[in-house]
């Protein structure tokens, strides 16, 4: 696919290098009987917005038509770039693919099987332009067996409880970012599903409202059960890189003492009962070996921990990453045009000091 030549703003073409407003990125694996209807539905609901869009198609390794039919539903559209991968990675480094090929400032994920409704872009758009970084679809009426609605219930409340981030549904690709959100995330294994915590970690604002939810026209899904302990690992992925990115110490240091404390706590029966009847010979109290263990474990673990946190120091200093976010300069003159953005309520309450929660 050539380079993208043109946008619009309004339906009318402008140059390659004007700025794009939305960039919908959509994965397609394997979609071949939905894309005409796909994108004639993405196309309709991108025009009524009157803004500058693209639609960045990523083709993650289909073995059949999809290409092609990408190809002769968008024709010659300029609002269209086609990504096309070598194989099939999966999910997330196909949305990784679009992230990194996309130029607009706001970011829309969506399947492309034809479940997620592309009427629902505008909302998520209106929902961001109230402030929030990023707006999560929520599939409240879900079109799926009722195997995979109590599975993913199950799933969204233990990855709300272990990440900190309440939402209903993690597993919908209909969402709405900032691209400034997105910018330092490198997405591996399945952790699309996890960029609301990310951002929530970093100091972004994440909200949710319902968005509809179709059932498949054609085709099978591509997701099944084999996805579960997948899922599984990544959230101690992010729950890890979340809390512990810049102190890793504290995790296996904490762990280690642990390990320690049980250590001497064995340690401590095995004196009592060769001192009190039946007088248990140490060498043949089976605590003593469980205690050398548990000791030599938690050396390892606090071991652990300081090469932890020298790889981390590593990695952040020869690289010059930050291990804070900025999410804004303000310098001079700039604060009085900040404050006229304000609203008139919020600014009187500043001006008398009346003010508990900023």
């Amino acid at each position: 696919m050539s380079k993208l030549a043109e946008s619009t703003r309004a339906g009318r073409p402008v140059a390659a290098d004007a700025a794009v407003s939305v960039s919908v990125i959509v994965p397609v694996f394997n979609e071949a009987e939905n894309i005409a209807l796909l994108h004639q539905q993405v196309q309709t609901a991108l025009r009524a917005l009157d803004i500058a869009y693209e639609i960045v198609y990523v083709d993650d390794g289909s073995s059949d038509a999809t290409f092609e039919r990408l190809l002769v539903a968008t024709g010659s559209d300029p609002h269209v770039r086609i990504v096309r991968l070598r194989r099939n990675f999966g999910q997330t480094a196909a949305l990784q693919a679009g992230i990194e090929h996309s130029r607009g400032d706001t970011l829309v994920f969506m399947d492309g099987d034809l479940q997620n409704d592309p009427a629902d872009i505008g909302r998520l758009l209106a929902k961001l332009d109230e402030g929030y970084d990023v707006v999560s679809g929520w599939r409240q009426h879900r079109q799926d067996s009722i195997s995979r609605v109590i599975t993913s219930r199950i799933a969204n409340a233990l990855i709300s409880w272990v990440v900190g981030v309440k939402l209903k549904d993690y597993g919908c690709t209909l969402k709405a970012y900032r691209r400034e959100v997105l910018q330092d995330v490198k997405l591996y294994g399945e952790m699309h599903r996890f960029i609301p915590a990310y951002a929530a970690a970093a100091g972004g604002s994440v909200t949710e409202i319902p968005v509809t939810h179709h059932q498949r026209r054609f085709g099978r899904s591509k997701y099944g059960f084999s996805r579960t302990p997948r899922v599984l690992l990544d959230l101690l992925t992010v729950k890890f890189l979340g809390s512990y990115a810049t102190k890793p110490i504290y995790v296996f240091g904490f762990i280690g003492f642990v390990l320690w404390f049980l250590a001497v706590v064995c340690g401590i029966i095995v004196i009592v009962e060769k001192l009190v009847p039946p007088y248990v010979y140490a060498h043949r109290n089976p605590l003593l070996l469980l205690a050398v263990f548990l000791g030599t474990l938690g050396f390892q673990f606090i071991g652990m921990g300081l090469l932890a946190e020298l790889i981390i120091r590593t990695y952040h200093e020869s690289q010059g990453k930050p291990t804070y976010v900025v999410r804004q300069v303000v310098e001079g003159a700039a604060s009085s045009e900040l404050v006229e953005r304000l609203p008139r309520q919020r600014v009187r309450r500043l001006s008398s000091g009346n003010v508990r929660n900023p």
